[in-house]
């Protein structure tokens, strides 16, 4: 006969308890472990703004932190991709709503994870990824930036180098480097209105007169919203287009809204000429900063021998000539800072290339209202870019490079006529010692009979 399981009552009872304790561990153990995932994901830093810029060699995504955050970046293949993974972070903006216009992103995917939010960018085109956490510098606080390169960057759309053995008289090249760019968005003025964007416009329309100009061939070296490096604008401008004038465009900033006036800045060997140029100098130089560079992108030149070859190559004079006859021709339709007539100079990073006659104009100040709204208008700024181009036409007039264009204007007397606009408390005699010509050798190519002449009137030198 079988044994037969004898369970007692009260042993069925007690089995049941153990079940139900055990459930109840289970439940909480699920419970503690959720309040822990939901407590961490709480605490948890929300990234509520990214930004992309698109440059010739690469593509910038910036996330924006209320602090640091630990982070791991992988690349990916069959397909190509780029896995970022967030630490500790929530993303709480729309990637979707970000423009892939030119660079190699087809799309952007994000998922929640315990402790972490992954970003997944399908690519393309495969490309060298970089990451740099950015401690906090005005304007911007804490940022994570991931640069994705190129792995066959497109040609940079530039003219052929211009050889000394080609045929015929060169035109002269003119770097036109509108400031900032990218992260660096300048300075800010009423209603937002940021630099970057303003001297981006006024180097477009500099760059079209210029190209409609003869014995002139312009390029810019920041043709959109992305950031180039001081020491790379210089490179650009010099080695790569061969430039033989080099014009950074920037927009004024200052705490008192008063101030005003556009001013016209050189490089200096003996110090900054005013504590304004010392302070817009050091505002300058900071844009490597304030815009993420690597540190082997950094500007590494030595000043001292930068100004040795400048001296020698007369670069720093001549810069100072061209920087005065900007000053007057923009001295005939807006204010001068200060009323001074005379180009400034401090060290300024962007200006230190031997090769090249370097200038730098503040167009005026956007932190001043009037100003920051008449640098928005299509006129003003069509003022501003006529200027810039009489300026250096006339520079190039009276100062030939030999073989350009201008040159060969001047051996057959013929084409464009070096001209001086008059400014106010300027005399024929003044004009005349200036330009070493007579002042009988004025009249006679003015029609002038007397010592009469009016401020704004356009006078030919002979």
């Amino acid at each position: 006969m079988p044994a037969q399981s004898m369970t007692r009552p009260q042993d069925r009872v007690h089995a049941g308890a153990l079940m139900q304790r055990a459930a109840g561990g289970l439940s909480l153990a699920l419970t503690l472990l959720f309040s822990l995932f939901a407590s961490a994901w709480a605490s948890a830093q929300n990234i509520e703004s990214v930004r992309l810029h698109r440059a010739p060699d690469h593509t910038r995504i910036v996330f924006d932190l209320k602090g640091p955050v630990d982070h791991k970046i992988d690349r990916l293949s069959n397909p190509d991709r780029i896995v970022v993974d967030l630490t500790d972070a929530r993303l709480d903006f729309d990637m979707n709503s970000l423009s892939l216009s030119r660079s190699p992103i087809n799309g952007i995917r994000v998922g929640r994870h315990e402790a972490m939010t992954r970003v997944v960018f399908d690519l393309n085109d495969s490309v060298r990824p970089r990451s740099n956490l950015l401690k906090p510098i005005d304007p911007h606080g804490w940022r994570l930036v991931i640069d994705l390169f190129d792995t066959d960057p497109e040609p940079v759309r530039s003219m052929e180098k211009i050889v000394e053995q080609q045929e015929g008289p060169r035109p002269m090249i003119v770097a036109i480097d509108p400031g900032h760019g990218g992260e660096d968005p300048g300075a800010i003025g009423p209603g937002g209105v940021r630099e970057k964007d303003v001297v981006l416009q006024i180097a477009r329309r500099v760059y079209r007169l210029m190209d409609a100009a003869p014995g002139i061939q312009p390029v810019l070296v920041r043709d959109g919203d992305y950031y180039v490096p001081l020491a790379e604008r210089r490179r650009i401008a010099s080695e790569q287009h061969g430039a033989d004038v080099f014009i950074s465009l920037h927009a004024d900033a200052f705490t008192d809204p008063r101030a005003n006036g556009a001013s016209v800045f050189a490089l200096s060997n003996r110090g900054a000429t005013s504590a304004r140029a010392a302070y817009l100098a050091r505002m300058a130089n900071d844009s490597d900063r304030v815009a993420g560079v690597y540190e082997e992108e950094k500007d590494n030149s030595g000043l001292m021998g930068v100004l040795a070859d400048m001296t020698l190559s007369g670069s720093m004079a001549h810069s100072l000539y061209m920087g005065k006859e900007l000053i007057e021709e923009m001295g005939s339709f807006t204010r001068l800072h200060g009323n001074r007539r005379q180009v400034e100079q401090a060290n300024f990073a962007v200006l230190r290339e031997p090769s090249m006659v370097s200038v730098l104009v503040e167009t005026g100040f956007i932190s001043n209202p009037e100003e920051a709204r008449k640098l928005q208008t299509a006129e003003h700024q069509d003022r501003i870019a006529r200027a810039i181009l009489n300026g250096v036409r006339r520079y190039f007039e009276h100062h030939p490079a030999p073989g350009s264009w201008f040159a060969e204007q001047r051996r057959n007397g013929g084409g464009s006529v070096a001209s001086h606009r008059i400014q106010p408390g300027e005399t024929l005699s003044a004009i005349a010692r200036r330009y070493s010509v007579t002042e009988a050798a004025l009249r006679d190519a003015n029609n002038i009979s007397g010592d009469l002449i009016r401020v704004g009137q356009e006078l030919k030198i002979p």
